[in-house]
């Protein structure tokens, strides 16, 4: 009889996809997440927690994504300066306004742990507002959604 092993990634075992999220009209929250669930690797069956068994993720037209209810004015990202009364709020639409790739990479990065290897996932997320990007030469796959808002991978 056979013992059976748990088998873990090595560091050698890894290798990343590159994938390409379309955003448009996307609610942000629930792109954000399945980004998250890409960046973080758990789509695959090699899944380690304690390795960055991710992969690389371009999300585009990041301009076009939709908000549930009445946070686009209602949401507030909040900041300090460190120095007395340097409390700064920005709604989501001025926050967009400015930069309309800060969103998606604020709220990916929420969902993201908070260590090392969280920033090291956070390093393999592109985004961009307009539908170019600039990874056509890694022959990215298209993650599509279907009815329910889930990804579906190819």
């Amino acid at each position: 009889m056979s013992k059976q092993k748990t088998w873990t990634a090595k560091a050698a075992d890894l290798k990343g996809d590159w994938f390409v999220v379309d955003a448009t009209d996307q609610v942000l929250g629930r792109l954000a997440s399945s980004v998250a669930k890409i960046l973080r690797g758990k789509h695959k069956p090699t899944f380690t927690p304690h390795l960055n068994t991710g992969d690389h993720v371009v999300v585009i037209n990041a301009a076009k994504i939709k908000v549930s209810g009445g946070k686009l004015l209602g949401k507030e990202y909040t900041r300090y300066t460190g120095y007395p009364g340097g409390l700064r709020k920005r709604t989501l639409q001025r926050a967009q306004d400015l930069d309309p790739t800060f969103p998606v990479t604020n709220a990916v990065r929420g969902m993201l742990q908070r260590n090392t290897l969280g920033a090291d996932m956070l390093k393999r997320l592109r985004v961009y507002a307009g539908p170019d990007h600039g990874h056509v030469a890694q022959k990215p796959k298209v993650v599509t959604f279907d009815s329910r808002g889930d990804i579906k991978l190819g």
